[in-house]
This record gives C-alpha cells, structure tokens and sequence, in this order.
C-alpha cells in the first residue's frame, strides 16, 4: 500500500481489479478542511482515461510493471504483434492498451510494460524518424516568416512541416505530442 501523496506522473497503482497510470497530479488544500488529492489517470487494460479523488491520508495498492524489450512485427485489425527478440515467441497485444501504437514501425524495437504475463503499457522513444508521403510543394518567396504546410507521415499521422520539406523527406518526429523536430 502507498499513500495517494506519494502518487506522482507515472506512477502505478492497482485499484477495483483495475492498474491504473498516473498522467497528472494535483494536491488541493481547502481554507480550514483536510486537503484532497486529485489524479487524472489512464486504465491501462481498456485506455480510458478519468479523474478519481481522494481524500489526505488514503492509501491504493502499488504495483511494479516489469519492462521488456520486444520487436514489433504487425498491426492486424484490432491487435498489434512483437516478437521477442531473444526467443523469438510472439505476443499478440490489443491495441485499446497501447496509448501511442500510431507511432510504431515494422522491425523497430520498443519496450513493453508487463504485470505479470499481461501487456499493459508501451514505451517508445522520444523521437522516432519518419517519411513524409504526401505534402504541398514549397514555393519559393511566398513567405516572410517561419511558415508551416501539413505533411501525411508514412503511419498516417499529419504533422505540421516547414517549407522546406518536400515528398520522400525523411523527419524527426516527437512522440510525445506529434511535432516536427528535425530533418534526419
């Protein structure tokens, strides 16, 4: 058991047979009363995501997830497969779990987080390189300042791209919010 103060931004906590992931922490004292802990939290079996609050001095379960390395192979319909790259068994994941599954690529190497033998959580790099598909040409002079145009990624994500990026470019993506970092 671990008091709900402790509780900060990825923490994990078990709580009515669900596993919840902490996305935000809010601690709230009221003028003469007690004060209240208010989380935004993530389920991490079905992906929805809530507002739960609690009052000074509660306590919920605490848990440790395990983290594995995995090589991700497909998406087919509602599930993503990794294989395990030392012994090569596959693991089929429901795609509902993974909050940030458009950022995957085939091959790439990216860590899983397990409770027990159940997939909950997956972790990827800050940046990952993508291919722009499908953007507007960039004409020369018609700007005066910093000007963006919005590229089609090789995932089917739309960022936003400067001018100079044309069709075929390959880019640094943020994956924490989607952003255009770089050229690669």
């Amino acid at each position: 058991m671990v008091s709900v103060n402790e509780l900060r931004a990825g923490s994990t906590f078990e709580e009515d047979e669900n596993i919840f992931k902490v996305l935000a922490f809010e601690h709230i004292k009221m003028g003469r009363g007690s004060a209240n802990i208010k989380v935004k939290v993530i389920n991490l079996r079905n992906g929805s995501t809530t507002e739960k609050g609690y009052t000074n001095g509660a306590f919920v379960s605490d848990i440790m997830l395990s983290k594995r390395e995995y090589q991700f192979l497909y998406k087919d319909g509602d599930s993503a497969y990794f294989m395990d790259p030392a012994t090569f068994d596959q693991k089929e994941v429901p795609l509902k779990s993974l909050s940030n599954a458009i950022y995957l690529k085939e091959g790439e190497t990216v860590s899983l987080q397990f409770f027990g033998d159940e997939a909950l959580d997956l972790i990827l790099p800050p940046k990952i390189n993508l291919k722009v598909v499908d953007t507007a040409p960039g004409v020369k002079g018609n700007s005066a300042s910093n000007v963006y145009k919005d590229a089609t990624l090789e995932n089917g994500i739309t960022t936003r791209v400067p001018l100079f990026i044309n069709n075929g470019d390959n880019i640094v993506v943020d994956t924490r919010d989607g952003s255009y970092t770089k050229r690669a």
